[in-house]
């Protein structure tokens, strides 16, 4: 047996491995898809801020006013300098 064969049959038996680990634990990894899904990110919070302005033809003072226009939470999230700060940004 050469080399690559050993690491492509590797390869699929970790693939393998996950794959059912996923499907025999699906509520866990729902659980994780949906706490990731409902966190929001920096590019969502600038896209609030710069429709914030839009609307109110004023900069935001907190995240607080940015509350309706984004989905998922941004509590980690504040303003400096007209832009977001926080986690990823």
């Amino acid at each position: 047996m050469q080399l690559i064969h050993l690491a492509v049959a590797s390869a699929v038996t970790v693939s393998i491995a996950g794959v059912s680990y996923a499907a025999l634990k699906p509520k866990d990894v729902e659980h994780q898809a949906r706490v990731v899904a409902a966190q929001a990110d920096c590019r969502a919070v600038n896209e609030a801020i710069v429709a914030y302005v839009s609307i109110n033809d004023r900069d935001p003072r907190s995240v607080n006013d940015l509350r309706t226009l984004v989905q998922g939470d941004i509590s980690a999230y504040r303003i400096v300098s007209g832009m977001a700060a926080g986690p990823g940004c």
